[in-house]
C-alpha cells in the first residue's frame, strides 16, 4: 500500500476538507482527490462521504491502521538514519508488565514487535502495584502495561482495553453466590481489601478501593496478583481488578464477582513523555493498532 495515499487520506479525514488537506500536504486538490480515489479503488470500498466530508465506517477503521502504519514507517526511517550515521546500537526494549497487563493484547503486541524488529532484543519485567510510574521514571523499563493511568505529566499512555470491574473473594464469602449475577458498590464497600505500602501512588489505591479509602482493610499487604490470590483463598483479604483478571488467575477457592455499577476501567500502555526513541514509537504504534483491531478505544490519555 502506497503510504502517500494514506497520508492524503488522513489529511482529508482530519481537515474535513479536500482543499485544506491539499494545502497542508503542499499538493494540488486534484492530486489529493486522485489519491483518495486510488485508495478506494484498491480497497474496493468508499472511505469518505463527500458532502460534507466525513468518514464512512470503512474509513473509520482504515484511519486507525493508517496512523499506526505511518507512525511505524516514520520510526523505521529514523532508525535507518541512526544506523547510517553509525550511532550506537539500540539497546534491548524493556517491557514492564503489571499483573496480566492488557490481557490478550499484551502477548499480541510483544509478538508483533518481535516479528517487526527481530534484531532488537526484548526483555520483559514484572511490575508490582507500586511501580507503574517509578519503573518508567527510573529507566528500568521503556514501556509498561499498567492500570490505572498514571497521574504524572512525565508519563503518556494509551488506552488498550476497557472492561467491567470485579472483586475477588473466597468461595465461602456471602458474595460468592453472586458470581453469575453481580453485586453493587454498596455490597463491596466493607470488604477487607488488601493493604498497599505507603509509597503506592494514590491513583492506584483509588482504583483498588473503587474511588476512595476502604473503611476496613485486611492486615495483609499484597504487591502482586499471586500475593492477592494467596490472601483471598486463605480468607485473609479481598481484591479488585478488571474482568479479564479472572481469565488469567483462575485459582481454586477464589471467586470473581462483577460489580455492576462500578465505572468500567481501562488498562494502558505507558511510556515516558520525553522518550522519542524509535523502538518505543514502533511498539506503541503496534499496540495501538492491535487495540483498534480488537475494538478497544485506543487513544492518548495525555
Amino acid at each position: 500500500m502506497d503510504l502517500r495515499l494514506l497520508s492524503s487520506f488522513l489529511a482529508v479525514a482530519e481537515e474535513g476538507h479536500f482543499g485544506r488537506a491539499a494545502a497542508r500536504l503542499f499538493l494540488s486538490p486534484p492530486a489529493v482527490t486522485g489519491h483518495i480515489r486510488r485508495l478506494e479503488t484498491e480497497l474496493g470500498t468508499r472511505l469518505l462521504h463527500r458532502a460534507p466530508v466525513s468518514l464512512t465506517p470503512a474509513g473509520e477503521r482504515l484511519a486507525v491502521h493508517a496512523r499506526a502504519l505511518l507512525a511505524a514507517a516514520n520510526a523505521a526511517l529514523d532508525d535507518v538514519a541512526d544506523a547510517a550515521e553509525d550511532r550506537p546500537a539500540v539497546r534491548p526494549l524493556r517491557i514492564g508488565i503489571m499483573g496480566h497487563g492488557s490481557a490478550e493484547l499484551t502477548p499480541a503486541a510483544i509478538n508483533a514487535y518481535r516479528r517487526a524488529r527481530p534484531e532488537v532484543p526484548v526483555e520483559t519485567r514484572e511490575l508490582d502495584y507500586t511501580e507503574h510510574v517509578s519503573a518508567l521514571l527510573g529507566d528500568r523499563v521503556d514501556v509498561a502495561f499498567v492500570r490505572p493511568a498514571p497521574d504524572d505529566e512525565r508519563i503518556v499512555c494509551d488506552v488498550l482495553t476497557t472492561e467491567r470491574r470485579i472483586v475477588a473473594v473466597p468461595e465461602r464469602s456471602p458474595l460468592a453466590d453472586a458470581r453469575g449475577t453481580g453485586v453493587h458498590l454498596a455490597d463491596v464497600a466493607e470488604l477487607p481489601y488488601f493493604r498497599l505500602p505507603g509509597h503506592t501512588p494514590r491513583v492506584f489505591t483509588d482504583y483498588l478501593y473503587f474511588g476512595g479509602d476502604a473503611p476496613r482493610l485486611s492486615a495483609h499487604t499484597a504487591l502482586t496478583p499471586h500475593e492477592v490470590l494467596t490472601a483471598v483463598v486463605t480468607g485473609r483479604a479481598a481484591g479488585s481488578g478488571l474482568e479479564s483478571f479472572a481469565r488469567y488467575y483462575s485459582w481454586p477457592g477464589a471467586v470473581f464477582v462483577p460489580v455492576l455499577d462500578a465505572p468500567w476501567e481501562s488498562s494502558y500502555l505507558a511510556v515516558r513523555a520525553d522518550d522519542t526513541g524509535p523502538e518505543v514509537r514502533i511498539f506503541r504504534a503496534l499496540a495501538r493498532a492491535l487495540a483498534g483491531d480488537r475494538g478497544a478505544a485506543a487513544h492518548p490519555t495525555r
